[in-house]
């Protein structure tokens, strides 16, 4: 236990003597896909190959110190597409794809004898790199919230006060008032990253003004965006960094009682929040006179069902509650009366991890990154057609040119770039018009689109963009609470006209009962979801009504996406006559003479596909 800020300073340069006992540290990253590609086995079998060696290793530095190497599961480091990645210290060497049966090469090569094994490496479009910084999709980057990920281990707060951590809550509790970490917070013109863009300290200060001594702090950690997995992927890597925003927004407006709001399918996430806060606890972090301060602040965690709604403020906190969770009528604001009707202050994972770069460093140094009304860095789950997927964090401004093509390696394949679904069902799709567009709220809202939690999905021109309206449309129908009539049936009439165009079905008149739709929804909706719920039905017609034009009047699918608008040919010209194609169609409609061209009855054909699977000449063609 921690009595005060002098045995703060001590541990945490305790915690920094025992980390350079570790000469050499294999990190794991056991981030939720790395995990799933099969971590746990690489882990399992490095350590094994260690024993088995007598090569002196240890997993929690603090236990024991083992002069030696540190083996370690670190949180995500971001490249999901190769994932499982390893990175070795100090050489700087990241590892992808890797598998248990490489794990006796890594040992003897590199952990002992500090050699780089390149079919190991980064070989991405003729570039091949050693050290994870020379690495593009990294080195474009500019990493704030998530410069601690994957290079720790996240269970561990002794290697999060190793690299500094809760030096921010120590100025904060030691050398700061109230109003002053209100003031910095609002100076640093940091706005939520959770989509809407609010000023982050205007919120604080509205709360902390509330005549109601009782006031909550709520984490949104719901995220329920398809595609976006930042908020999962950095409360598990690095959960104390949230935890010290927390903490700091709780001394600043006058609260003792925090809660993490996450939905139970981040069961990694929670775990190592749960690991995080006890771990805090214990060193007298958090719970009661903190530091040997006047201060007490508990932080509980409650798990969401998974409903989209309860990203939203009220709807979150009703859940939080024990009742359905549903938005009301505002005013009044969650600021005003939230949470057990008590002042609240509410921001996403991302917003209260940044918190602490801004109390440490100061709102000057913040404000020098980014835009002037958008400062600061965002995070983005980049997915969909590109060479590199994954998250990644850039400067506010930074363009969708540079994301896709400097730090995600271009489009898959060489294909062409279509569009970028941003911000999920609430977002909108950018055009190629857009590329050079700085993202930033700003300017995004400028166009009609939001940035939104951070989902980023790029398409090619295989997508199809009245079928990736239906798909986000059927979403946001699903998810509907239901209790307004605006979005619950305004969604679900929308819903339907998508899904008879896609099957060959629409008729004259359907793109404007679609926007006269998407209109009254927008204005009549109860909450922030359903307003932008027509979004990207609004955006894929802005930028793509010729797609919805075809569909509707020649029965055809421009990307050859949509299954029931498809037409298959076969090539007489590349078509050898070996009969594959006629043997896997169920419906027969595939006819001809060996070793002369066959042919398909479009009045038979299914539209299944198998032809064009089982060709091995290429010569069936998909229109």
């Amino acid at each position: 236990m921690l009595k005060n800020r002098s045995d703060l300073a001590a541990f945490r340069e305790e915690c920094r003597k025992r980390a350079k006992d570790e000469e050499k540290r294999i990190l794991v990253c056991a981030g939720q896909n790395c995990m799933s590609c099969g971590a746990e086995a690489v882990y399992q079998n490095l350590a094994k190959i260690l024993a088995e060696k007598n090569i002196p290793y240890s997993v929690r530095f603090m236990a024991d110190s083992h002069p030696g190497v540190g083996l370690k599961k670190s949180g995500c480091h971001g490249l999901c597409e190769l994932g499982v990645l390893v990175r070795l210290e100090p050489q700087g060497f990241l590892y992808t794809r890797v598998k248990p049966e490489d794990c006796a090469e890594i040992i003897e090569k590199t952990v002992q004898n500090g050699v780089f094994i390149d079919r190991l490496g980064y070989a991405k479009q003729g570039l091949n790199c050693q050290k994870q910084d020379d690495i593009p999709f990294y080195n474009r980057q500019s990493r704030l919230t998530l410069k601690n990920c994957g290079h720790f281990d996240p269970t561990s707060i002794r290697e999060y006060l190793a690299l500094g951590g809760y030096q921010a809550v120590e100025k904060a509790l030691f050398t700061m008032t109230p109003e002053a970490i209100v003031n910095e917070v609002s100076l640093s013109k940091l706005r939520g990253r959770g989509g809407g863009g609010f000023p982050t300290g205007r919120k604080w200060e509205q709360v902390r003004r509330q005549k109601e001594k009782k006031r909550y702090i709520v984490c949104n950690g719901d995220e329920g965006d398809p595609g976006a997995f930042m908020d999962n992927s950095s409360m598990g890597s690095d959960p104390h960094r949230m935890l010290e925003g927390m903490i700091i927004a709780g001394y600043a407006c006058g609260s003792d009682e925090g809660y993490i709001y996450v939905r139970a399918e981040y069961p990694l996430a929670v775990e190592r929040l749960k690991i995080a806060i006890q771990e805090a606890e214990d060193l007298g972090l958090l719970g009661e006179r903190i530091l040997g301060s006047s201060f007490n602040f508990h932080i509980r965690i409650n798990r969401g069902a998974g409903a989209f709604v309860c990203g939203e403020g009220s709807a979150l906190t009703a859940s939080i509650e024990g009742k359905r969770g549903m938005p009301r009528v505002k005013p009044p604001r969650t600021v005003e009366h939230g949470l057990w009707d008590k002042p609240t202050v509410l921001n996403n994972v991302e917003t209260f991890s940044t918190v602490s770069t801004i109390i440490e460093k100061g709102a000057k140094h913040f404000l020098g990154i980014g835009t002037a009304n958008s400062p600061g860095t965002k995070t983005f789950s980049l997915t969909g057609n590109i060479e590199n997927t994954g998250l990644i964090e850039v400067p506010m401004g930074t363009t969708l040119r540079q994301i896709i093509w400097d730090i995600g390696g271009g489009m898959r394949g060489g294909a062409k770039f279509k569009a970028v679904q941003i911000g999920g069902p609430s977002g909108a799709c950018l055009t190629e018009k857009h590329l050079d567009l700085p993202l930033d709220f700003d300017s995004l809202t400028s166009i009609g689109a939001m940035i939104g939690s951070g989902g980023m999905v790029v398409t090619d021109d295989n997508t199809c963009m009245v079928e990736l309206a239906r798909f986000f449309m059927n979403f946001t129908q699903n998810e509907s609470c239901g209790k307004c009539v605006p979005c619950r049936e305004g969604t679900r009439r929308m819903l339907e006209i998508l899904e008879r165009i896609v099957a060959g079905e629409g008729r004259e008149g359907d793109i404007e009962l679609l926007l006269e739709l998407a209109d009254t929804i927008t204005a009549t909706s109860l909450c922030g979801l359903g307003k932008s719920a027509a979004n990207p039905v609004l955006s894929t017609i802005k930028g793509f009504r010729s797609e919805y034009e075809a569909h509707i009047r020649e029965k055809r699918c421009p990307a050859a996406s949509c299954q029931k608008l498809r037409t298959y040919r076969i090539d007489p010209g590349l078509c050898k006559g070996c009969s594959k194609c006629s043997k896997v169609c169920p419906a027969g409609a595939i006819t001809g003479k060996v070793k002369s061209p066959f042919q398909i009855d479009n009045a038979k054909c299914l539209k299944c596909g198998a032809c064009l699977d089982s060709c091995p000449f290429k010569a069936i063609l998909c229109e």
